[in-house]
């Protein structure tokens, strides 16, 4: 009988595990299970047997997610909120978080049960119930979400804590009057042991109260030891708290450091000697406090995550020395070998920091040259690069750069080449020694067919003359004789207008008079904004040619008057001529808009002087700034950096500068940031003591005098190794008897230990159900 009932039994089990495989196996199947109807689900739901309301609480979830309506089958889920599998316990959660708010009286049923959870055994089990309490925004709570927030900081369990530490701000949403409890807490959780829990703490001290600077004093310097072992999305937090605590408690000071200061002489380091207003290098002085975080976050720099070597660049870039911010620079370059968009992102913020430190990015030139497989934006970023640190290169890297710019100013995307005439023209304003080298280059490039190609590199050629025009009448002239070559109306305007600019050097010697001569054979059949062109070409070679009339009749070779300037209608000069000839084909063009403009140049070449300021005037030399000039001064990493600012009516808000630096003087105690402060004078008297303190203060308080140890500290009942060797080598008979004795005494007064231990456990569940019953009424 006993066999059949073993055998029984074994085959009972079997079944068991053939069920659970074939419906883990139907579950990982890629078929999609048969959908069922509200009454199917619910009397799953209600069945008795786990892996039926298993396998509800899957299809519920299942239709929660595809926005199927779920919420009327919500006291049938609720109810399993008991169940002891844990599996069972998340699903019901999980839907718990996603309708409390549409259902608060139901969900208020399974606040006790939740609450009993953060007493289980298991620490998942009370994080977990400690995460869904949380999770459910229902004001009613708020009372007892502290409660529970207050009963996992003290957890023993490092898990339980990180839980309390991520709801606190959930917490806060809730009911911001639970703020100074909540405070009680987070200054609890931000001295923890475990990273994992003071990283959790920070995040939550940022999105409650970021201001609170004075609670991180005490806890700083472990923060900063711990950041290294924290995950990424707390490295994060961390890294930003620390940037801002920087810039608000510890003063930027520089010293004066002389020559003979760094050959050895140190005698007037800080300048108190008789010498101190000679002339000498300034020289950071770095807080011991803040050096310790800049040294701490270096290893950062190697981490796996794009996000956290972009915050370690921006915590050496804003509170920093130059050394730091240049070991940076090698791991921002390393990101480029990512995915397009992190090689974007980085690219934002390395041109962010070569704005203001060109020289470092040197070395790093090929790591900037243009790629096939380059997206737009990625490649307008690399030639942005090159051209800002190509004035700092040496000879061999400014040759490489314009021999790339060059083979890219002939390709054939119209967009990739008119940025790489734009950056040959910005290599050759920060850099005279190579501007004869790039007009070469671009004064190669008016001829071509592709007239985007021509206008850009002719609107780059006026760039570069008129800085100095005096050193570039050839290049005019040059210029002069492409007219009949360059096709596009564009480049044809600006060739014109540059003729016009330079038409009153040399007094009659110039060729913009005969210039003009020859545009006006073929003034029909030109584009309108090339006519635009020709009739302010002529109207400034008249206005030079009446000025030089003006000249002559003020004052001739003996100081005698010279002849009145005749009108223009009796003028029989060359210059006269072409002007009303150029009056005469535009009176009868199509283009009111270059009828109105040659009314306008005739009214006013009527008064000389008054044309000659308007029409003769210098005009500034025009500057080709970066294109990421908009974005200086914002935050390496923030979304307004890759957004350009992101300010105006549809632009990014929200963003938050760092702080300005505390003024020395007003810059908090550095004895705040000590670790020797006694426990009583950190906290007040109501603090949570962690479960970990607690043991370690037990442990501590234990008398040890005269017994010995186990060699970590504990002591191991009251005799030493001697006499439990001399007890074994007495009689076995003697130790059986004693030993049944001393079992019986044993077992019965055990079971009066488990009988007062369960009347205790009674007491205390009937007063935390008493106690969440008030909160809940």
């Amino acid at each position: 009988m006993e066999s059949i009932a073993r055998i029984s039994s074994l085959l009972e089990s079997a079944r068991e595990l053939t069920l659970d495989a074939a419906s883990a196996a139907a579950r990982n199947s890629r078929s999609s299970t048969k959908p069922l109807d509200r009454a199917q689900i619910k009397k799953l739901l209600d069945s008795r047997n786990e892996r039926e309301v298993l396998d509800g609480l899957r299809r519920v979830i299942m239709m929660m997610y595809r926005s199927q309506k779920t919420l009327p089958l919500f006291s049938s889920v609720v109810k399993n909120v008991a169940s002891p599998s844990l599996e069972i316990k998340k699903l019901v959660y999980i839907y718990l978080i996603h309708h409390a708010e549409q259902e608060p009286d139901l969900a208020l049923l399974s606040i006790n049960t939740i609450q009993k959870s953060l007493s289980d055994p298991n620490p998942q089990v009370r994080a977990l119930a400690l995460r869904t309490m949380s999770g459910i925004r229902v004001p009613v709570i708020s009372q007892i979400v502290s409660l529970a927030i207050r009963k996992g900081a003290g957890d023993m369990s490092s898990h339980v804590r990180r839980a309390a530490a991520l709801a606190i701000p959930k917490c806060y949403r809730l009911d911001p009057s639970q703020l100074p409890q909540l405070l009680e807490y987070l200054s609890t959780l931000l001295g923890d042991k475990q990273y994992y829990v003071a990283g959790a703490a920070v995040t939550a001290f940022l999105e409650v109260c970021p201001e609170r600077l004075d609670l991180i004093h005490k806890h700083y310097r472990g923060l900063v030891k711990m950041i290294v072992d924290m995950d990424e999305w707390s490295q994060l937090a961390t890294l930003r708290l620390m940037a801002i605590y920087a810039r608000r408690c510890f003063p930027r000071r520089t010293k004066t450091v002389r020559s003979s200061d760094k050959t050895g002489n140190l005698e007037n380091f800080y300048g108190d000697g008789a010498d101190a207003s000679s002339e000498g290098e300034q020289v950071l002085v770095v807080d011991p406090d803040l050096e310790l975080l800049l040294s701490s976050i270096k290893p950062l720099l190697q981490s796996r995550n794009s996000a956290v070597v972009v915050a370690v660049a921006r915590c050496y870039s804003a509170v920093g020395t130059p050394a730091y911010v240049q070991t940076s620079i090698g791991p921002l370059i390393a990101l480029l070998r990512g995915a397009q968009d992190i090689e974007q992102i980085a690219l934002f913020n390395i041109v962010s920091i070569c704005l203001s430190r060109p020289a470092d990015f040197v070395r790093y030139a090929t790591h900037f040259l243009v790629r096939a497989t380059d997206a737009q934006p990625v490649w307008e970023l690399k030639l942005e690069i090159l051209t800002l640190i190509f004035p700092h290169s040496p000879p061999h890297i400014k040759s490489l750069v314009l021999n790339e710019l060059e083979h890219f100013s002939r390709g054939s995307d119209k967009a990739l080449v008119r940025e790489a005439v734009r950056a040959i023209g910005r290599c050759a304003q920060t850099d005279t020694a190579a501007s004869q080298r790039c007009l070469r280059l671009l004064l190669g490039q008016i001829t071509s067919l592709d007239g985007t190609l021509a206008a850009e590199s002719l609107t780059v050629i006026r760039h570069l003359i008129q800085q100095d025009p005096a050193a570039h009448v050839a290049t005019v002239v040059r210029l002069a004789k492409n007219l009949d070559s360059a096709t596009d109306p564009q480049a044809r305007a600006t060739i014109i207008w540059l003729v016009g600019e330079f038409s009153g050097l040399n007094g009659e010697d110039n060729i913009a008079a005969d210039v003009l001569r020859i545009l006006l054979k073929d003034f029909a059949s030109e584009s309108e904004i090339a006519k635009r062109q020709i009739v302010l070409l002529g109207a400034k070679v008249y206005l030079h040619y009446v000025n030089r009339q003006i000249e002559e009749s003020q004052g001739g070779p003996e100081g005698e008057p010279g002849p009145a300037p005749a009108l223009l209608e009796d003028d029989d000069h060359a210059v006269a001529k072409l002007w009303r000839y150029v009056l005469l084909l535009v009176r009868y063009d199509t283009s009111y808009d270059l009828r109105d403009r040659t009314r306008l140049y005739k009214a006013l070449l009527s008064v000389p002087q008054l044309a000659t300021l308007m029409l003769l005037a210098p005009k500034p030399a025009p500057q080709a700034p970066s294109p990421s000039e908009t974005r200086k001064g914002y935050t390496l990493g923030s979304a307004a950096l890759v957004l350009a600012g992101g300010g105006g009516v549809h632009g990014l808000r929200g963003y938050e500068d760092l702080p300005e630096w505390v003024q020395p003087g007003r810059e908090p105690d550095p004895a705040l940031r000590d670790s020797d402060v006694p426990v009583g004078s950190r906290y007040s008297e109501k603090r949570v003591v962690p479960a970990a303190e607690a043991l370690d203060a037990a442990v501590k308080a234990a008398p040890t005098a005269g017994r010995s140890t186990n060699g970590l500290g504990a002591a191991v009942g009251g005799k030493t190794l001697d006499d439990w060797l001399a007890e074994d080598e007495g009689g076995d008979e003697e130790e059986s008897e004693e030993e049944e004795e001393d079992d019986d005494e044993e077992e019965e007064e055990d079971d009066g230990e488990e009988e007062e231990e369960f009347e205790e456990e009674e007491e205390d569940d009937e007063e935390d159900r008493g106690e969440s019953g008030r909160l809940i009424a």
